[in-house]
């Protein structure tokens, strides 16, 4: 009996251990993807310091992602045989001395180099965070970890960009980076105390990748990916300046609508760790139909601020929960090789950031920026037709 007690003793502080560390992962994916948002929200700020146009300087954004998509997989397969717990506390290492740099960054071209490398730093860090956090979870709680590494995501647009925007608005962008920094320091000591060496039982090599290219899962979650992120990041690349010169919010009321954002990508963590099995199809239908269709009614939300507001939370919802059940599916389609196939997902996700950010760019010189949104839209319905033509059917239910 005694032996019982302690062995239940000895499971439950295991258990407890595993959800304190998938917190500290889920942290570390605010932190993380707190910085890959905020030029976002600091746009307007950084263009008048550099004295250039709103357009250049969301090349912050397009070469972020691009460097990500080139890097992240040649980055995976160079540290893919090491312990887990040495390639975060290098990662996160990386992170803080670019934040320190893109801080003291005395032009534009300095911020831009400094900024990849908190590139590099992400494109190893979100190649490893998914498969990780589902090798911690607890037995039957695969899907909850993974919502929490994505609320970690939520909460950077919820808390982190509109933190950092307001720093930047009452301080100054550096400010912001600075505390993305110190953020990141902290993140980097919880990993030095607390994170036990993860052995990498992986399959990290050159040949898994062409194995992977040929499941035919795993190529239709990466072309829908393509897609569907670039007709997102159309329009939401320009989010804030649409907020401002369309829809006339002031600061504050832009801010908070960010806020909002992020806030419903929470609600749809809860959906997917509660809903997703056995409504696998229907999720998928959901989210390439709302991706489409929360871009094509921008421009008539944009007529009162409250009800664009709404529309907000709902887009929030939508992209989070495309996040989630791309990413588990892509997981669960590639059990033994699934650094590279998160690595390759991450690639194509950041590839496609950068190609929306581009053509909303692009679309601005011949379209007013009112319209941007019908042109993500009709990115989207591509999607939709590839998830209805070609996809779906090889989803189980």
């Amino acid at each position: 009996m005694e032996k019982k007690k302690n062995d239940a003793a000895v499971q439950q502080g295991s258990t407890k251990r595993k959800w304190l560390l998938l917190f500290i992962m889920a942290y570390t994916a605010f932190v993380f993807n707190t910085t890959e948002f905020i030029p976002i929200g600091l746009m307007t700020n950084i263009a008048v310091d550099f004295g250039i146009t709103e357009a250049h300087a969301s090349l912050l954004i397009t070469v972020y992602a691009w460097f990500v998509a080139i890097m992240s997989l040649p980055l995976m397969l160079a540290v893919g045989k090491l312990n887990f717990r040495t390639v975060l506390l290098c990662v996160v290492a990386l992170f803080v001395v670019s934040h320190l740099l893109s801080a003291m960054a005395t032009s534009f071209n300095l911020l831009l180099l400094a900024r990849l490398g908190a590139a590099t730093a992400h494109a190893i860090f979100w190649s490893i965070a998914s498969p990780l956090v589902v090798h911690l979870a607890p037995e039957g709680k695969r899907q909850t970890a993974l919502s929490m590494l994505v609320t970690g995501i939520s909460l950077a647009i919820i808390a982190g960009m509109p933190l950092g925007r307001i720093i930047g608005l009452h301080l100054s962008w550096r400010a912001t980076f600075v505390c993305i920094g110190a953020a990141a320091l902290l993140a980097f000591v919880l990993f030095a105390f607390l994170f036990p060496p993860v052995p990498n039982n992986q399959n990290a090599s050159v040949k898994s990748v062409p194995q992977l290219l040929k499941t035919p899962v795993i190529k239709g979650l990466y072309i829908f990916t393509f897609v569907a992120v670039a007709a997102h990041y159309t329009g939401y690349s320009y989010i804030e300046p649409f907020m401002k010169q369309v829809v006339g919010m002031a600061d504050d009321m832009t801010t908070f609508t960010l806020i909002l954002f992020g806030l419903a990508g929470i609600g749809a963590s809860v959906l997917f760790s509660r809903y997703f099995d056995g409504r696998r199809r229907l999720f998928l239908y959901t989210i390439a139909a709302g991706i489409a269709l929360m871009l094509f009614l921008m421009r008539f939300t944009a007529s009162d601020p409250y009800v664009f507001m709404a529309h907000c939370m709902v887009w929030g919802l939508i992209f989070t929960m495309f996040n989630l059940v791309v990413e588990f599916e892509v997981i669960r389609n590639a059990p033994q090789a699934t650094t590279v196939a998160v690595a390759i997902f991450s690639s194509i996700f950041n590839i496609s950031i950068g190609c929306g950010a581009i053509i909303g760019g692009a679309a601005q010189s011949w379209i007013p920026l009112a319209d941007i949104g019908f042109v993500g839209g009709i990115i989207a319905i591509l999607s939709l037709l590839y998830v209805w033509r070609r996809l779906a059917c090889r989803f189980n239910h």
